[in-house]
């Protein structure tokens, strides 16, 4: 059975980067390395891993990358922070105009 990981690295500048694998030890490799230059998190290296989620199903996996992604900075927190309890009442992320 193929395990699908749903991670959340920090960056040095404060941000997230969400993203998913199935292999989470060589992704964040890629990630610190800076293997990728065109990547969000080449210019924002260190990196830190806060968060990530195992899935069997890579369908449910990328459904719920795409929520993350959504989500405001404050929720991101609340997930990663494990204050689940929080996570209802959180914005959406913001858009500026």
């Amino acid at each position: 059975m193929k395990i699908y990981y749903v991670y959340i690295l920090k960056c040095s500048d404060e941000t997230y980067y969400t993203g998913i694998t199935s292999n989470l030890r060589s992704r964040l490799q890629e990630h610190q390395s800076g293997k990728h230059k065109n990547s969000y998190t080449f210019k924002r290296r260190p990196l830190e891993l806060v968060f990530f989620s195992e899935f069997t199903n890579v369908e449910m996996a990328t459904d719920k990358e795409k929520q993350i992604k959504k989500w405001s900075k404050a929720k991101k927190e609340a997930l990663i922070n494990d204050e689940f309890e929080k996570l209802p009442n959180l914005a959406k992320k913001k858009f500026k105009s």
